[in-house]
């Protein structure tokens, strides 16, 4: 018997008529085994799992080959597949969320008793209007909202379409849209009603399609199209160009990069 085959059976006695598995197997077999073995050897002690010993990682052959392949395949094949477990996480769609204004008349109860002469502060909830479901045939008008972090432009408002600058390029928004959320990069918004176009550049935002063909549109910063100067945007154009050209390092590449892009889509959006 070599040195080899007598540290083998040292380590790990096994039995001539049992057969070995390659070792290559072995290799992507041995740390699935090992951490088995060690949260196995764990011991309970209030919830907690505690080891008692350092992990033994000399090498060892398997006594018993065929059962280490039946349990470390039933291990993966009882995990929930990917698809089970998104139906299972999915989250409600705004239309689908449960009224929750029991919970709010349960606070403002708690809070009278303790505070009987101070009115409650007003939930989230109270602000927001319940949405419409579903509905079962295509509607003929779309709802926009569109809202800055200090104004809102449009309230609840019914037009054909809207076109939103998102990050993939113009969309489209039309009523019975499907649910999506969009990311928007500077350019051009149009709300479309009727034969009437009104036309607002943004710097950027979320335009949130709700599938009972509601818009939400929240932007950082927006002003009509009609306000904006084409030779200050010229001017403006001009001025980054030529930082970007004598930028020396990449804090001052980046920033003139962004005031080329922001004045280059003002540009297009005034003369396209």
């Amino acid at each position: 018997m070599s040195s080899e085959d007598a540290l083998g059976s040292h380590l790990c006695p096994l039995k001539k008529s049992q057969v070995l598995l390659p070792p290559i197997f072995l290799h992507f077999l041995f740390p699935i085994l090992l951490l088995t073995r060690n949260l196995k050897a764990g011991e309970e002690i209030n919830g907690l799992r505690s080891i008692p010993s350092p992990p033994d990682l000399r090498p060892c052959r398997p006594s018993d080959p065929n059962a280490m392949i039946r349990q470390v395949a039933s291990r993966f094949l009882t995990r929930p597949t990917t698809a089970a477990a998104a139906v299972a996480t999915r989250r409600p769609f705004s239309t689908e969320v449960t009224d929750s204004s029991s919970g709010d008349a349960a606070f403002v109860e708690a809070w009278k008793k303790v505070v009987p002469n101070i009115d409650p502060p007003k939930t989230p909830s109270q602000y927001m209007q319940p949405r419409p479901p579903t509905p079962s045939t295509l509607p003929t008008k779309l709802t926009v909202n569109f809202v800055l972090p200090y104004a809102s432009e449009l309230s609840g408002k019914e037009v054909d379409m809207v076109i939103v600058p998102a990050t993939t390029g113009q969309m489209g928004i039309l009523p019975g849209h499907v649910p999506t959320i969009a990311e928007l990069k500077p350019g051009l918004l149009s709300v479309h009603e009727g034969n009437e176009v009104k036309k607002y550049f943004i710097s950027s935002g979320f335009a949130f399609v709700h599938p009972n063909s509601y818009a939400d549109i929240l932007a950082v910063e927006a002003v009509p199209l009609d306000k904006v100067d084409p030779a200050q945007v010229q001017k403006g154009l001009n001025e980054f160009t030529q930082k970007l050209g004598s930028a020396s390092t990449e804090l001052e590449k980046a920033e003139a990069q962004i005031g080329v892009d922001v004045h280059s889509a003002l540009n297009f959006a005034l003369t396209g």
